[in-house]
């Protein structure tokens, strides 16, 4: 059993300030500091500190920063034999601003990741042989990551999306998702209508399953999040946290999806263990580093259960 994350890579070159800028505006902020992200590695980190067995797939530039992405996955427990390096680029690059709320802007620079191809999808094969889960993004080109969906679909392996950032791909590609998880700004541009409450919410997760996933998931923050299924459709109210950086919940979110599926743990404990990781990973800053371990989720979860 085993989680295998194809996706990207990145430095993240984070910014401290009171608000967010608007347009042409300069202003000055209170903190910066590097970490290491790309939702991808963020992912495969979140999976791997919950316990699960965890690999990845991806690409990296011949950097510094090259060899820094590739030592976090190796220290967090992650298999990064499957992380290829390309000297000829550099790494991504995420340039992150994060206000006194927890809300964030993120620009994208993908390098290596913009030159994951199909050879990236024929050594996923390799990896698949014992897996049960494959989770992926849309950070590294979208054409490769239906090709990888393709693969795990047609090797039995239960295929998450997290389709963020939000980009065209082709229809075809819902077919081979076994579970789709947008936020409700992905959700929006991706169905081209507003999804902002839990109702629309739960109307965006049956379209998506119209359009041929078998499981939807439509995540609203702090709000918590709406499913549907082939059985049914609810939405699942989130509990209360102070938000420090939101900038990966969503990456903590289906990190801890995968695990829990890898786990075999029931449809709404396996979601149960997403939102709480998803909680947890705001409380504090940065992105790998904001990945909650199992003792943490165990823990938030009892206390929970202790309240209702």
């Amino acid at each position: 059993m085993a989680v295998v994350v194809f996706g990207s890579l990145n430095v993240d070159l984070v910014t401290q300030t009171p608000r967010l800028p608007v347009a042409g505006e300069t202003i000055r902020g209170d903190n910066f500091f590097t970490g290491l992200g790309g939702k991808g590695a963020n992912q495969a980190v979140a999976a791997a500190r919950l316990g699960a067995s965890t690999r990845a797939i991806g690409c990296v530039g011949g950097d510094r920063f090259g060899e820094q992405l590739l030592k976090g996955l190796w220290d967090s427990g992650v298999d990064a034999s499957g992380v290829r390096v390309d000297e000829s680029t550099h790494s991504g690059v995420a340039v992150v601003s994060v206000d006194l709320a927890g809300e964030n802007a993120i620009v994208i620079v993908p390098g290596a990741n913009g030159r994951v191809d199909e050879s990236d999808v024929d050594r996923l094969k390799a990896f698949l042989a014992d897996a049960t889960v494959l989770l992926l993004q849309l950070e590294v080109p979208t054409p490769i990551v239906e090709a990888a969906a393709r693969v795990a679909r047609d090797a039995g392996v239960t295929v998450i999306l997290d389709p963020a950032p939000a980009s065209e791909f082709s229809e075809s590609l819902y077919e081979y998702v076994d579970i789709l998880t947008p936020n409700e700004i992905e959700a929006s541009q991706l169905l081209g209508a507003s999804v902002d409450d839990p109702e629309t919410a739960l109307q965006a997760a049956s379209a998506f399953r119209r359009r041929g996933v078998d499981r939807a998931i439509v995540t609203l923050g702090a709000r918590g999040v709406a499913y549907a299924t082939a059985e049914d459709a609810a939405f699942v109210p989130a509990f209360a946290v102070e938000a420090v950086d939101t900038t990966a919940a969503g990456d903590a979110f289906n990190g801890a999806l995968a695990a829990a599926i890898d786990r075999g743990l029931p449809w709404l404990d396996t979601l149960r263990w997403a939102m709480t990781a998803g909680a947890l990973s705001v409380t504090k800053v940065g992105a790998q580093p904001s990945m909650p371990d199992l003792a943490a989720v165990e823990e938030a979860l009892q206390g929970v259960e202790d309240v209702d």
